[in-house]
């Protein structure tokens, strides 16, 4: 076994334990992004490519999107997965940050808010993976003997 699959198993067993994430989610996530080391929140936002672009030119500063630097298949993998959390784990409280941010609105504003919710997510998994930190509010999977 190579040491990177030696990395990764570990961790995306410890994901598929979260209810919501699946065995494919769980190996796409950490055979792509979380087999590395990150010093902080901003390099895995940037990973994912789910970070923001910055305009700065003189007195002009403003903000211009995502910047789709990072890993695309993480990114897609991420965004797709924000979706199932909002289904799987309503009552946490990333969900529930999402549902009082967007409400009932649909269309564009709903896609920009779900690309911040995979930003966040990808952080507290990454944060669940380094220090056993549970997302606040997540639910584990419930396990049979």
């Amino acid at each position: 076994m190579s040491r990177r699959k030696a990395r990764w198993r570990p961790k995306a067993a410890l994901l598929v334990k979260l209810k919501a994430v699946g065995p494919q989610t769980a190996q796409v996530l950490t055979n792509e992004v979380f087999y590395r080391d990150f010093q902080n929140r901003r390099q895995v936002g940037s990973c994912f490519g789910l970070t923001d672009t910055p305009y700065d030119s003189g007195d002009s500063r403003r903000q211009q999107g995502i910047s789709k630097a990072g890993n695309h298949r993480a990114r897609k993998a991420a965004i797709e997965f924000a979706w199932l959390w909002l289904r799987y784990q309503p009552d946490s409280e990333l969900s529930r940050w999402f549902v009082q941010r967007v409400g009932s609105v649909k269309g564009r504003i709903r896609k920009i808010a779900i690309v911040a919710l995979a930003r966040k997510l990808m952080v507290a998994l990454w944060r669940y993976l380094q220090t056993g930190l549970v997302p606040v509010g997540a639910v584990m999977h419930q396990t049979s003997l």
